[in-house]
């Protein structure tokens, strides 16, 4: 059974500033938290992310959360338990697209703001936005990128995410869009779904290998660990000849486009989801309200989503992409408030 919380507090009015990682005159005493769906690498740059919010902003406190699993019944009951001890407003990476709503609706009732971070809550939704990779223009783009590494031509497999995880089904669909606009110079030999945790991305990866490595000409992995687990396999295979493109930027994939074992990887945002979500937030808790009209991005999620960035890590880029995406982070969260928000 639910724990029922209510809300004790005040919520200070917040004096905001549209700088770039501006020093704010008036502290705020919002409380804030990060909460992903269950363990996972992609979001450890929300740690920091916190940290960095809570002293750049004066905000009272943000922090960061993880349910011990990933389940939604986990995150919800962390998020309850964390609402009944004063948190203000929430950054939550769904557990579940359509199964978050009904916690989310109980915040909105006890004045407790949410917005969705790193991937989408499904329409009808109490959350404020959305924001998060473009994950399907992330993987077309992604896709294009193997095939052009392919020749044009040739079998690719998609080593795909969680199938719980919102965004593994707007993956595929892209990867398949990438492939089909080919008219069959490039065929999609097989997606593989669940290969975004270590054992079972080890096990399905090493099995495609043993059985049709020479049916193979390119790898699209589109999960962290999925990455990380293709690019080490086909290191160990030492043959170059099986082309990658991968997704996030975990040392051993930067490694194997440094080595040729990778053509690239898609680079997410996450420090800067967590940094301008908890901005965000934090302002949206102090009275602000988000614009109508406001350059909203409709989704087959949501009709509220913003794009928190990504970019292609090759050999060209790799010294570089970090100084790209803290660009980048700058630029959504200096312009942030007077594009979304209306404030007192």
């Amino acid at each position: 059974m639910r724990t029922r919380f209510s809300r004790g507090f005040a919520v200070a009015t917040l004096a905001c500033s549209v700088a770039l990682f501006p020093l704010v005159a008036s502290a705020s005493d919002n409380k804030i938290v990060l909460v992903p769906g269950g363990p996972h690498p992609y979001f450890a740059p929300w740690e920091q992310a916190a940290a960095d919010a809570q002293k750049d902003f004066s905000i009272a406190s943000v922090e960061y959360k993880v349910p011990s699993e990933w389940k939604l019944e986990l995150q919800t009951e962390l998020l309850e338990s964390l609402a009944a001890q004063g948190t203000t407003a929430f950054g939550i990476f769904p557990g579940d697209a359509v199964g978050i709503n009904s916690t989310i609706g109980e915040f909105k009732a006890n004045n407790i703001p949410a917005v969705a971070l790193g991937g989408c809550a499904q329409d009808p939704t109490d959350m404020n936005f959305c924001m998060a990779t473009d994950v399907y223009q992330s993987a077309y783009i992604g896709t294009k990128a193997l095939i052009e590494a392919m020749g044009g031509k040739g079998a690719v497999v998609h080593m795909a995410g969680l199938l719980i995880d919102p965004n593994t089904v707007l993956r595929v669909q892209a990867v398949e869009k990438a492939v089909a606009e080919t008219n069959g110079a490039v065929t999609l030999l097989q997606t593989i779904g669940d290969t975004d945790s270590q054992e079972a991305g080890d096990q399905k990866v090493n099995a495609l290998l043993a059985s049709s490595k020479d049916k193979v000409g390119g790898i699209i992995a589109t999960g962290y660990v999925s990455s990380v687990v293709t690019a080490t396999a086909l290191k160990n295979l030492g043959d170059k000849r099986i082309k990658m493109i991968g997704i996030d930027d975990d040392k051993i994939v930067l490694d194997g486009i440094k080595d040729g074992f990778v053509s690239g990887t898609m680079a997410q945002n996450p420090y800067g989801q967590g940094y301008i979500g908890a901005y965000a937030l934090d302002l949206i808790a102090g009275g602000c309200t988000l614009k109508a009209d406001a350059p909203w991005v409709k989704t087959p999620q949501t009709a509220h989503f913003i794009d928190s960035g990504t970019l292609l890590i090759s050999s060209a880029n790799a010294e570089t992409y970090k100084d790209d995406l803290k660009a980048l982070t700058k630029k959504i969260q200096g312009s942030f408030k007077d594009t979304y928000l209306t404030c007192p």
